[in-house]
């Protein structure tokens, strides 16, 4: 890119064109999500919360579970304030910065997310193919040091993607067809050939994406033959509850994102995108708190010992 248009770049503005084709339902959607987030901003903070105070809960389980809520949290941050701000208006402008930074962060979040539910696999498969050596395989200081490799990792790839993105000249429309600046709306844009900076997008997704998955799901497998091998149906139930939350959200959470990401740049299609972009950025992020208190007998036991103590 030549200097005068990497500085033409650099002081332009993208417009997020967001839902202008519904602006018969923009109140209604607005409302909407706006009742979601703030759902999900309970729900979530709340299990920080509990597993903060509950002494019960001090577990590596559940300081996993304590910093994916606190991941999610920020990463609903990142995108749902600027979409209920696009549906009370007609065109929402961004700065070139602005969406470069929107773009970071929101494949930072969700790289460390990927690889913290890698991480809760690895610990959920300890517990159970190898529950004598749990506590001295994951002690405190192995949890922090995956914590801390999941979100340096996330921070450190996102950080390469975006930069290759906006290096790219947009020198024709800077019409965002989406909600917020994600990698297919604004590789769309791009005015030269993106087949260097489309193989970069696909080998930092199969990083954060497909080999997190593949791990999970290989982790699963054996956690599946152990529990068969239990011979109560009590102790079936218990494994497998302490599992289950876990499994759905990190199905949830890779489907939407492997979707989107995992396909070339001819597939990309605006409408789509979109629907699948506001099921992973407000509906299943709203369900996560839900599926992991509605099975798990500590969590609701200890709301209602934070329930209890509040109405003493």
């Amino acid at each position: 890119m030549d200097p005068l248009q990497k500085n033409h770049t650099l002081n332009s503005e993208f417009i997020i064109l967001g839902f202008g084709d519904l602006a018969e339902l923009k109140i209604f959607f607005f409302v909407l999500f706006l009742i979601m987030h703030l759902i999900t901003l309970a729900g979530h903070t709340t299990i920080v919360l509990i597993t903060f105070i509950d002494a019960c809960l001090q577990t590596p389980m559940y300081f996993f579970l304590r910093n994916l809520s606190i991941i999610e949290i920020c990463y609903i941050l990142v995108i749902v304030p600027n979409m209920l701000a696009n549906f009370l208006s007609r065109k929402q402008r961004m700065p070139f910065l602005g969406c470069a930074l929107q773009m970071h962060l929101f494949i930072a979040l969700g790289g460390a997310e990927c690889f913290l539910l890698a991480a809760m696999a690895y610990d959920r498969f300890v517990a159970i193919c190898n529950p004598l050596r749990y506590t001295l395989i994951i002690t405190r200081a192995l949890c922090l040091q995956m914590l801390v490799l999941a979100c340096v990792s996330g921070f450190a790839l996102s950080l390469t993607l975006t930069t290759l993105i906006f290096l790219l000249p947009f020198c024709q429309s800077h019409d965002i067809n989406h909600f917020f600046c994600d990698i297919p709306a604004v590789l769309f844009l791009a005015c030269s050939d993106t087949r260097t900076n489309e193989i970069a997008v696909f080998l930092v997704c199969m990083l954060i994406l497909l080999i997190p998955f593949l791990l999970i799901l290989l982790s699963y497998a054996f956690i599946i033959a152990a529990i068969l091998r239990i011979h109560s149906a009590e102790g079936r139930s218990k494994a497998f509850s302490t599992c289950a939350g876990h499994l759905l959200v990190s199905l949830l959470h890779y489907g939407c994102a492997i979707f989107i990401y995992i396909r070339p740049k001819s597939c990309y299609t605006p409408e789509q995108d979109k629907i699948v972009s506001l099921i992973y950025t407000n509906v299943t992020p709203m369900l996560y708190p839900m599926i992991y208190s509605l099975r798990n007998k500590e969590v609701k036991g200890a709301l209602r010992r934070l329930l209890d103590s509040r109405n003493q």
